[in-house]
């Protein structure tokens, strides 16, 4: 795909740094309002279906208020704790829906990052030329950072497992950190194995990129091939897809490992449906929202589920995709 990211600006415009980072900032936007509003994305907030406390319309608020904060860590202009500190503290004075995008954040800020540093040199974009560039980015993370992304857990309302012997909700933690000199790479390596969003920093964004090629090649496919044109569909789709080969962490954490098995296991069998049938999600809407329904009754949400798939929709659409 061709780094022509500046579609209609100028040849001058796009020469800026700053367009760039202005560019991303809209891919970032763009990215969480198709997440939130592809329906019926089982178990998740969508444009029909909302929580008791949270409302599809705090998720396009959140969406819509960390433009400047995507754009200055796309210029480069602060660290990726910083970064994080300042979307969640956007996002919470924009609505009042509580945490809406903070495994989200996690990501997209440093594949905004890595996204800026690579757009401003021109080129051919790739994927796996982005990721491994914030892969680089995230290794590099220090012990601020990692006091940053604690101070942003109270502020967020953040459900997540304690770090070994750090309490996420303890502030001494601050300390100790600091003491040992703890970087926020490091607190995502003690946490893969038990959160995808951790894991996905520590395998170099690996299901990010994973999902923005599914859905570059489901949408852009020549005839004949597995093609799927609605791009409503095709999330939905590869947020399932996902979620049949990943057990989400989100569902974990609130539950156990088990159920979180199981609903992977509902998802596959949705997923078979769907693929030997020629990809037409119309023929099964009625099982996709059947899905949907249990899941919102038993309250079990695949969050991290969702923010990967947020991370895959911004890494396709740089590099271009348009619907």
């Amino acid at each position: 795909m061709n780094s022509d990211y500046c579609g209609q600006v100028s040849d001058e415009a796009c020469c800026s740094y700053s367009s760039a980072a202005s560019y991303i900032a809209r891919c970032a936007q763009l990215a969480m309002v198709l997440e939130v509003s592809s329906s019926p994305k089982p178990g998740n907030i969508d444009r029909h279906h909302d929580y008791d406390d949270t409302r599809y319309e705090h998720f396009l608020a959140s969406a819509i208020s960390v433009s400047p904060v995507i754009e200055n860590a796309a210029r480069g202009c602060a660290s990726i704790g910083e970064s994080l500190k300042n979307a969640v503290y956007q996002s919470n004075c924009w609505q009042s829906g509580g945490n809406t995008h903070f495994g989200a954040f996690l990501l997209l800020i440093p594949l905004s990052m890595a996204a800026g540093q690579l757009l401003d040199n021109g080129g051919e974009f790739d994927v796996d030329r982005l990721v491994s560039r914030a892969h680089d980015i995230v290794r590099a993370a220090d012990t601020e950072d990692a006091l940053d992304f604690y101070r942003s857990f109270s502020s967020a309302g953040v459900r997540v497992n304690d770090v070994d012997e750090f309490d996420l909700q303890d502030e001494g933690s601050l300390a100790s950190l600091k003491e040992d000199g703890v970087t926020l790479y490091d607190l995502m390596g003690i946490s893969q194995d038990y959160d995808q969003i951790a894991n996905e920093w520590v395998s170099g964004f690996k299901n990010c990129a994973y999902c923005a090629q599914t859905i570059i090649r489901l949408m852009t496919a020549s005839e004949g091939e597995d093609r799927i044109d609605d791009i409503n569909h095709v999330i939905v789709y590869t947020f399932l897809k996902l979620l049949s080969e990943n057990p989400d962490t989100f569902i974990r954490t609130k539950t156990n490992i088990e159920t979180a098995e199981n609903v992977s296991v509902q998802a596959k069998y949705i997923i078979s449906k769907i693929e030997n049938n020629g990809y037409d999600l119309n023929a099964f809407r009625g099982d996709i929202e059947d899905f949907d329904e249990k899941l919102l009754e038993k309250k079990l949400n695949p969050g991290s589920t969702a923010d990967i798939i947020i991370a895959g929709i911004f890494i396709a659409l740089l590099g271009g995709l348009r619907f």
